[in-house]
Parts: structure tokens; sequence; C-alpha cells
């Protein structure tokens, strides 16, 4: 199974800029996106239906704000939106879909860059997302959450780290969380096959920071433990240029 995850900026501004063609050559079997920025009722889903796909979108209640997306090739067995928390759930920041034995969860973190209410905001959410997953993997024991993290786990995961001290996305308290995250069973899929530096899936739109590769790697497949095993690949796939995020993907045996 080949999942994909794309961070959009906007679905309709990324299809105005290739989207749908770039989906048709790299025909993901799961496509989860993140920051949609759309209400179901603006989105023509015929494109995607007509290559196979099986969508559905988990919407904010504010207009042209984050919402998630999940799109698949097979019909789910099950899909469940939000967690249960109209606190976030009204913000459209998490969508599952279960396939046989495996269960996806695409997710978009809260930023916490616009000032202190929203990085509160942002560690709030991790601490009830963190029970959530647990929660859920009791129940499903293969789980895959993909999505924008908003957070650069370690140093080699972001552009000159000593520049960085203090800024949200890599907070001690942030990379903590992400410890802990990990300690409870979580695999960053990216880095069992790919250890090396400046990988990156996001770069500010100001200066020229995608062409300098002066980036952050936010946007991540964590499968849990048992799910590991299973795990034959994983990439960053820099080539798509529809947003300030570009997709990443990883590969399991299904």
């Amino acid at each position: 199974m080949k999942i994909i995850s794309y961070n959009v900026n906007g679905i309709r501004a990324a299809i105005s800029k290739g989207l749908l063609i770039w989906l048709s050559q790299e025909q993901p079997d799961v496509f989860c996106i993140q920051e949609t920025k759309v209400q179901p009722e603006q989105l023509d889903l015929e494109p995607f239906t007509s290559m196979g796909y099986h969508c559905y979108l988990h919407s904010a209640e504010k207009k042209g704000y984050s919402g998630v997306a999940l799109m698949s090739r097979r019909q789910p067995d099950k899909v469940v939106t939000g967690m249960g928390n109209p606190l976030y759930d009204s913000e459209g920041r998490v969508i599952r879909a279960d396939f046989g034995d495996l269960t996806v969860v695409c997710v978009y973190i809260p930023s916490g860059t616009t000032g202190d209410v929203r990085q509160e905001f942002k560690m709030r959410f991790l601490e009830d997302f963190l029970k959530f997953i647990s929660d859920l993997r009791r129940e499903r024991e293969n789980v895959v959450v993909c999505g924008d993290y908003n957070i650069c786990h370690h140093p080699i995961d972001i552009n000159h780290p000593e520049r960085q001290v203090g800024v949200s996305g890599f907070l001690p308290e942030e990379r903590e969380w992400m410890d802990r995250w990990q300690d409870s069973g979580m695999v960053d899929s990216f880095r069992v096959f790919d250890q090396s530096a400046e990988k990156y899936s996001w770069w500010s739109y100001r200066f020229a920071a995608r062409e300098r590769n002066a980036g952050w790697r936010i946007d991540y497949h964590w499968v849990s433990q048992p799910l590991a095993t299973r795990l034959t690949g994983a990439r960053i796939l820099t080539d798509a240029v529809h947003s300030d995020h570009c997709p990443v993907e990883v590969d399991i045996n299904a």
C-alpha cells in the first residue's frame, strides 16, 4: 500500500498548480491531505472519483481555514471524522479510515506561530492527541498517523537549528512531546530508511528558502511498532511544487 500525505495549503490553489496531473501520475492507494481550506460544497470531487478514489472530507467550521481529507482507491471499512472533541473537531484536524487490520489517521496539528494563545492550544492538542492515538491503538494495533505535525523532532530535521531557538515548531516542550510520542511505541518511518541531513518537507515562501533548501521536516508518517515490520519504503517527494510543503510517502505491505 502506497500512502502519500500532503499539506496542500489550499486544495483549490493546489489544483490550479497541477495537483490533479501529479496525482494521476503518482496514484497512491491512500492520499491524505491537510489544510484543504475548503467546505465540501466548494470542491468538485469528480476529478478524484474519476481516478477511482473514495473521498472523505473533514472541514473546519471557519471558511478558508484548516481542514483535512482522505482519499482511497479501496473503500474503507470504517471512516471516523474528528477526535470526539468539539474544541478540535470544529477546526477539521483529524480523519481516520480503517482498511482490514490497518488504520490510517490523517492529522493537521495546530501551528503555534501566531502567538501564545495558539501555542497553548497546540500544546493542549498534542496531549489530547497522544491519548487519542494511545486509546485507538488498544483497539487497532496497526496504525499509520500521517500529516503535518508542525514540529521538527531533532536538529537534523531543521536548517541551522542554532538559529531556531525559541521558535514554535522547534521548542523544547514540543520536541519533548515528540520524544514521548516515540516512546509510546511510534516509529518515524522516514528515518527507518534515511538518516541523512537536509531532508525537508516545508519551506517558507520568503527569502527563496526552497531554492536554498532552508527547510523544516514537519510532515511525517509515524507508524505503530507492530506495523514497522511491514514497512517497505519511505521518501520525501521534493519535486512536487503545489504548496509550501511537499508530499511525503510511505510504502507498507498491507
